[in-house]
């Protein structure tokens, strides 16, 4: 499907249909954006069971847009998953059907230097206009350096990232690549490896807070997958998570230490546990058969404790732990933060690894040089995307 945009000053010329963006509600589920939208909620039955689970994925806070005609109907609505993935909801005279469509997007590799005169935080923050990039690089060093105590005035620092762009504008989380600061002369990096892992300058892991496997003696039945086109069903398709097949009853345990922000039932994951983690990080659990007595709501877990156990409730064919992990609200593959058996890398692998930390050395050493300055990050503009269908219709 081709993806088109189509601004407000077009709809508002050519046609009668009008877009507003709304924010998804704390709690509010698709079902409950139907009703609220007078939409028949067979729109949600309808759905084979892997797109009624997607719809459980919708993140609280997003923005997603829709589009109604002159007697204030929905015709359209598009409902952002993640950041290559959305619901296109279409109805036409009554009948409605959605499906999953990509975020048609860009990636621009990017960087820059900056010399330090109040915090890295602030500093970040002020030239980029991007919280993310300032919370990402604090985040990479909070547990190995004391910027506090360490840091001087005139220290530099240097930031090497991937931003996603749709129509020129910067959307989603930047993903960092490698980052290094200056304090009293002596250097500190962390660099992305091949594993998509990230490590110091001496080769050791820099993120790896969460158990190998929050089950025991299970096998990995699914791995995770933003978008995938289905050659056969010819659509995408999405598994935000690594399910692990075990026999029902298997203790499920706390990848990481944390507070349980969520534990009950809903329609797709059936029971449920969320955990907030410390980085801005949430673990999901779903499926269980039953919840460990005492897990509720508020209540602080440690890495490796018991919080429920394997089973088979919700859009489930059979018993198994559907593991997703999240960070500042995006599913993340949870493969890429698991701890594994060693924290340094050793041999072929440690050799591949400090080939790309001196590629990146030297990149460091080209920006510091030239001083490369960021790039502002400009308030997002509204944009809506349309089939080429849609807009035929529209117009």
């Amino acid at each position: 499907m081709r993806i088109i945009l189509l601004f407000f000053s077009l709809i508002y010329s050519l046609s009668a249909h009008q877009v507003a963006y709304e924010r998804w509600g704390d709690g509010e589920t698709f079902l409950t954006f139907l009703e609220r939208h007078n939409l028949p909620s067979s729109v949600y039955y309808d759905l084979d069971d892997e797109d009624k689970t997607l719809t459980e994925e919708i993140i609280t806070g997003f923005n997603y847009q829709v589009m109604r005609d002159d007697q204030g109907r929905v015709v359209q609505a598009l409902i952002p998953i993640n950041d290559e993935l959305q619901l296109h909801l279409t109805c036409n005279d009554g009948a409605c059907s959605v499906a999953p469509i990509p975020i048609e997007s860009q990636v621009r590799r990017e960087a820059f230097m900056l010399e330090i005169n109040n915090s890295p935080y602030y500093d970040i923050e002020k030239a980029t206009g991007s919280k993310a990039l300032a919370q990402i690089f604090v985040g990479g060093f909070k547990n190995s350096l004391n910027f506090r105590r360490d840091l001087q005035k005139g220290d530099r620092l240097v930031m090497v990232y991937e931003q996603r762009y749709r129509f020129g504008k910067p959307f989603s989380m930047p993903k960092l690549l490698s980052t290094m600061i200056e304090m009293r002369g002596k250097r500190y990096g962390i660099y992305l490896h091949e594993d998509d892992r990230y490590y110091d300058q001496s080769g050791a892991q820099v993120e790896g807070f969460l158990l190998a496997t929050p089950v025991r003696n299970a096998r990995i039945s699914s791995r995770f997958t933003k978008r995938r086109f289905h050659p056969v069903l010819k659509r995408y398709r999405a598994h935000l998570g690594v399910d692990y097949a075990a026999r029902s009853g298997t203790p499920i345990m706390a990848a990481g230490n944390g507070k349980v922000i969520y534990a009950g039932y809903n329609r797709g994951y059936g029971n449920v546990v969320k955990i907030n983690h410390e980085g801005s990080y949430t673990t999901l659990y779903a499926h269980m058969t039953s919840f460990k007595k005492g897990i509720k709501n508020g209540m602080r877990v440690k890495q490796g404790e018991v919080i429920g156990y394997v089973g088979s409730t919700g859009l489930s064919t059979g018993p198994h732990l559907h593991f997703g992990l999240y960070k500042n609200g995006n599913a993340i593959n949870p493969e890429s933060v698991v701890q594994v058996a060693t924290n340094a890398l050793s041999g072929k692998q440690r050799s591949a690894f400090m080939q790309i930390k001196k590629k990146y050395d030297q990149e460091f050493d080209t920006h510091l040089e030239t001083q490369t300055a960021p790039s502002r990050f400009d308030d997002f503009q509204y944009v809506y995307y349309l089939s080429e269908d849609s807009k035929k219709e529209a117009l």
